[in-house]
């Protein structure tokens, strides 16, 4: 975990009982989600193998030890996981070098949580060296920490990640807003106890208590945000 301002504490924004929120970076705030796939599909093309378009489905949104050991299964290819994870991160980092697309109403909703001095904290599966090299487009000036998904022990499904972030912003889990794009991250936030906004990005993702489906960042504000501490999902 890596924190790169100081911690804001426990003070909740503007007397709301929301104390912090949580954000995944991959299909959440930046349209990258499909990069990972055409990387994976273009590194297996070259040791012979075609992929599956169903097995998107299967390595989206998780981390790379379960996609890359799902892949190297599915096809039998003669690969180690070491191996395909340098070639994956590698294969990433050329191509948020060319273009780094943010979701609608990604900078406007950093912003304004900025703005307000809410606590928010970027939570993702992926490596280190690939959250701060979009760090340094989305702003590292927007998060009190960054936690990456090979900094834990265990992450997405598992809940570390989200409880790891709401500690180090010393918020109570349950007072927690988390934004993810899909179920395995959704499955995370919600084991942790926080309250969820799913912005599904490849696969259809439905509502439940607690849990709060839309389709576009665009719809979410601080006020969208702070109203989920007084509902139960719908």
């Amino acid at each position: 975990m890596t924190t790169t301002i100081p911690a804001l504490g426990t003070r909740t924004a503007e007397g709301s009982a929301l104390q912090a929120v949580l954000l995944d970076m991959d299909g959440t705030l930046v349209d990258t989600e499909g990069f990972w796939w055409d990387v994976e599909v273009e590194i297996f093309a070259g040791l012979g193998h075609t992929l599956d378009d169903s097995w998107r489905h299967v390595v989206v949104g998780g981390p790379m030890s379960r996609s890359a050991g799902f892949l190297i299964e599915a096809t039998g290819a003669d690969i180690t996981f070491p191996e395909l994870s340098v070639l994956l991160n590698d294969g990433f980092e050329a191509r948020i070098e060319q273009a780094l697309p943010l979701m609608p109403g990604a900078s406007r909703l950093l912003a304004e949580l900025a703005a307000h001095g809410v606590p928010t904290a970027l939570v993702s599966a992926s490596h280190r060296r690939i959250i701060d090299r979009v760090l340094a487009s989305l702003g590292a000036q927007h998060f009190a920490l960054t936690v990456a998904g090979d900094e834990v022990e265990r992450t997405k499904p598992f809940p570390d990640p989200y409880l790891l972030a709401a500690s180090g912003l010393g918020a109570d889990p349950a007072r927690c807003a988390v934004i993810e794009d899909t179920a395995t991250g959704v499955a995370a936030a919600e084991a942790a106890g926080c309250h969820v906004v799913a912005v599904p990005s490849v696969a259809p993702i439905a509502p439940a208590v607690r849990r709060t489906v839309v389709t576009s960042l665009e719809e979410v504000d601080l006020p969208f945000l702070r109203g989920l501490m007084t509902t139960t999902g719908h």
